[in-house]
């Protein structure tokens, strides 16, 4: 399916949304907390990774924001999920061709622009946590301490959440708590220094039994729930997915904001 379909499909899917958020009540029930993909609550109106999507995913109560990191050509990081520009700006240009200036004089399809990763933090600070899904290739450790320096500067080391990079993984083990597999988690668990505050299970298939084993060991367990082009139906696809992870014993989630109301309260008659 290409990227306009997929853009058609997301616009049908979140007015559907919609209307379904208002027979839910507009609190996320109490077990659980939500992070929301693609830096917030994204729909027909809203941009992914945009400081309205973030606003958005704070009025609605959401736990932490995932957003993706990327470098500018002039070594600026920014918040951006594709590899170009071509969804939201039209421009077929590889974020890592662009320097930050070009980037910045951008304006998306719906109101939006390309911000830097700072911008996002600030807007963040004291408000929501965020997850960092990290797309810098290499392992360039200077890259890598500066993006350590602006989580501490505005108050989101202590608790931010990284998906790394294979290069990236030794240079922030210990610094951040990183994504793993229960695979991936049963051999850290044999490395020298290992703690369990410094790795999470992050999967879309995870088992009661894993959530066992990882609460056992003082793990922390999140949940996966993201739309795909793929999908014939996302939303009964996402409530299948939703039912299974409750199910197993998960109560935090990444989601895109469009399940949503799968993890309300039932509406008060």
């Amino acid at each position: 399916m290409t990227k306009p379909i997929y853009a058609c499909l997301c616009g049908i899917v979140s007015l559907i949304t919609g209307l379904q958020l208002h027979a839910q009540s507009d609190k996320i029930a109490a077990n659980f907390q939500l992070i929301a993909h693609r830096g917030g609550v994204v729909d027909s109106a809203t941009a992914e990774n945009s400081l309205q999507a973030l606003e958005k995913a704070i009025a609605r109560g959401y736990d932490r924001i995932e957003i993706d990191v990327r470098m500018s050509k002039d070594s600026v990081f920014i918040i951006h999920h594709d590899r170009n520009f071509l969804r939201y700006y039209g421009i077929d240009t590889p974020v890592s061709e662009l320097a930050w200036p070009a980037m910045k004089a951008l304006e998306g399809s719906l109101g939006n622009r390309v911000h830097t990763l700072e911008e996002v933090l600030a807007a963040a600070q004291n408000r929501i946590k965020v997850m960092i899904d990290l797309k810098v290739p290499g392992n360039d450790t200077l890259l890598h301490g500066r993006l350590i320096q602006l989580l501490s500067r505005y108050d989101q080391l202590s608790d931010a959440l990284l998906i790394g990079t294979d290069e990236s993984t030794d240079y922030y083990r210990g610094k951040i708590a990183l994504s793993c597999t229960r695979q991936q988690l049963e051999a850290n668990r044999k490395r020298p220094g290992y703690s369990p505050a410094h790795y999470y299970l992050f999967s879309g298939t995870i088992r009661a039994a894993d959530v066992e084993w990882a609460t056992q060991h003082g793990i922390r367990v999140i949940g996966v729930i993201n739309a795909s082009p793929r999908q014939h139906d996302p939303l009964s696809a996402g409530k299948a997915a939703a039912g299974a992870l409750k199910a197993a014993g998960v109560r935090i989630f990444q989601i895109d904001s469009l399940f949503d109301p799968f993890f309300r309260e039932p509406p008060v008659r």
